[in-house]
């Protein structure tokens, strides 16, 4: 197993679960921004809602913009979460690019509120797809992660108050009601985006118990450059056999939702039979959550 967090994973980019998930997320954008918000100048948040602005003002391609808006993140996701990340937003920032500049159909519909919550629902499972398959559409996640790390704020905190700039932005340039019901589509796409994914605004604790304990170490450590807490425990205790207990390792780290899914398939190559748990919690600092890697 290859432990070099350098090292770009292909298999893991080519992998055919996430290649369907992120065509199929794309796809989803796509319909959102090209049958619902666009044509109705309606905003989502982040750097889709930037460039969407900017599209609007300038009438300069919405494709190019998205990707060239998109690009510096990529350097920010190769220090916070790796080559192998970077590179699957990449292709997911190219294939929307593509999606917008060659397909064109009709708005789906002119009615605001549908607008709002249809295209903002469509876009959010989009990006959740997308982040399922180990990438993002939209680099304000990434931004936000890094952002939290200088000024304290968790990454909810930082999202909104980037938004709130844009949305004011929206109201200058389209009036107050589009700005409005844009607020209620970036709000249905984070609900949409949190059913599929579980969102990126949290760290999460994740506990794992397994008899191939030290594997599971090395890989987090190594692979994922995570810091661990090693709880000695004892597992054992069932009802038919109260009497028999074993000594053993739970493994605790904190990890992004973005590098969940990811961390968790790895532990079950390792270990079909290892009893995971997480649990949500707003906020971690300290350890090796601040120490930044060095490329």
């Amino acid at each position: 197993m290859n432990h070099n967090p350098n090292t770009i994973d292909w298999k893991e980019i080519f992998h055919p679960k996430n290649i369907v998930l992120n065509l199929i997320g794309v796809a989803f954008i796509i319909l959102a921004l090209k049958g619902f918000m666009i044509p109705n100048k309606f905003l989502d948040g982040g750097v889709i809602g930037v460039s969407i602005l900017i599209h609007e003002i300038t009438h300069w391609p919405f494709g190019i913009l998205v990707l060239l808006l998109n690009i510096p993140f990529l350097f920010l996701g190769n220090r916070l979460l790796g080559i192998t990340f970077a590179i699957q937003s990449l292709i997911t920032f190219l294939l929307i690019a593509i999606g917008m500049t060659f397909f064109h159909f009709d708005a789906v519909t002119s009615d605001p509120l549908l607008i709002a919550l249809f295209g903002g629902c469509l876009i959010g499972v989009g990006m959740g797809l997308c982040i399922r398959s180990g990438s993002v559409a939209d680099g304000i996640e990434i931004l936000a992660l890094l952002t939290t790390r200088k000024i304290g704020l968790n990454v909810s905190e930082v999202i909104f108050a980037m938004n709130t700039l844009l949305f004011l932005a929206a109201a200058w340039t389209f009036g107050i009601a589009t700005a409005l019901y844009s607020i209620v589509t970036y709000f249905s796409a984070v609900k949409a985006l949190d059913y599929i994914s579980h969102g990126v605004e949290q760290y999460t604790a994740l506990h794992i118990i397994s008899s191939k304990s030290q594997e599971i170490k090395e890989l987090i450590v190594k692979k994922f450059g995570k810091g661990i807490t090693v709880i000695k425990g004892e597992r054992g205790y069932l009802p038919e056999s109260f009497d028999v207990k074993v000594d053993c390792d739970v493994i605790v780290t904190i990890v992004t939702r973005l590098e969940l899914l990811r961390i968790k398939d790895e532990i079950e190559i390792i270990d079909p039979h290892a009893f995971t748990y997480i649990q949500f919690i707003k906020e971690a600092s300290g350890g090796i959550l601040r120490i930044r890697r060095k490329h």
